[in-house]
């Protein structure tokens, strides 16, 4: 996969992007009521605030911002909608590292949600930032056409939901035993619902915001398709091979589980051709937008090489 986009240059536009939507954020889980709200509790805040503030590379907002640029979508806009994103996954990891999930005391080198504060807290705190997401995507700011919004929207649930991220974690702890034997699961299919799905929509709320024709569209779904499978061998292997220190979190955690990954299934070697492979799916997706797809094959090349 070769970019004209340097390795330099990808970094700086990622912590562009992430420092934009660091600041979004503050902005949008500010004290401050919204008409309709009768008051915004100062612990569910403070909770909120620590799980999606300061932390993460914010590589699904990224993915929004750069996948609109190609359409020349106002960044405004973008990150409206990558915020959006985010805001789901940070609930999603809050849930995650719940004791009655993962059971995890670290997340991103600090004490989990409810290791900071406690279950209850963690849980409501995961609820009002998903609740907040559906917020957000519905703005005008968003976009000034309802129909585009309602297609965000659509497809964000869609993608977060029971077709999608939390079915997928369904799965997942299926595959653990929790309900009984042990289910083995469909490890491409469980991952592409878990992990995969939100970083697609990043890929595809860029042709939604630019009402891409449907061959543009299909395009960035092939290589959301294959960013979000790539994303998550590449955890996998790092969960197997990665320093507990650069994580931000335990290694191991997959075994320890018992959980089925490409790992299991494929072994090291076979996880890393699968990679590569991979790699080359994504450039082939992006091959219609020329030089506009640049970033995005040097996004795949990130999340493939990641160390963290």
């Amino acid at each position: 996969m070769t970019s004209g986009v340097s390795p330099q240059d990808f970094a700086k536009r990622l912590d562009a992007t992430a420092a934009d939507t660091e600041t979004l954020l503050q902005r949008l889980l500010s004290d401050t009521t919204l008409p309709g709200e009768i008051a915004r509790p100062h612990r569910l805040m403070d909770a909120m605030r620590y799980s999606s503030l300061n932390g993460g590379k914010r590589l699904r907002p990224f993915l929004a911002v750069e996948s609109a640029a190609i359409f020349g979508v106002p960044r405004e806009s973008a990150l409206l909608a990558g915020s959006a994103l985010e805001c789901i996954h940070c609930y999603s990891l809050i849930h995650d590292d719940l004791p009655s999930m993962d059971n995890s005391d670290l997340r991103r080198g600090r004490p989990t949600a409810h290791k900071k504060y406690d279950d209850a807290t963690a849980i409501l705190a995961g609820d009002a930032l998903l609740t907040l997401a559906f917020d957000i995507i519905t703005r005008d700011e968003v976009h000034k056409d309802a129909g585009v919004r309602l297609a965000l929207t659509r497809a964000l649930a869609r993608m977060s939901g029971l077709g999608g991220m939390v079915g997928g974690q369904m799965l997942d702890l299926a595959g653990e035993g929790r309900f009984g034997d042990k289910e083995t699961p469909d490890v491409a299919k469980l991952q592409q619902m878990k992990t995969g799905a939100l970083l697609k929509f990043g890929c595809i709320a860029g042709a939604l915001l630019g009402q891409a024709p449907k061959v543009q569209y299909d395009s960035l779904d092939a290589y959301g398709h294959a960013f979000g499978e790539a994303f998550q061998i590449a955890d996998d292997l790092l969960d197997v091979e990665g320093d507990a220190a650069a994580l931000g979190k335990p290694a191991g955690q997959d075994a320890a589980l018992g959980k089925t990954t490409f790992v299991t299934q494929l072994g090291i070697d076979g996880a890393k051709a699968r990679l590569r492979d991979l790699l080359n799916q994504a450039d082939s997706a992006l091959a219609p937008f020329g030089a506009k797809g640049d970033v995005l094959r040097a996004a795949a090349r990130f999340v493939a090489e990641r160390q963290s």
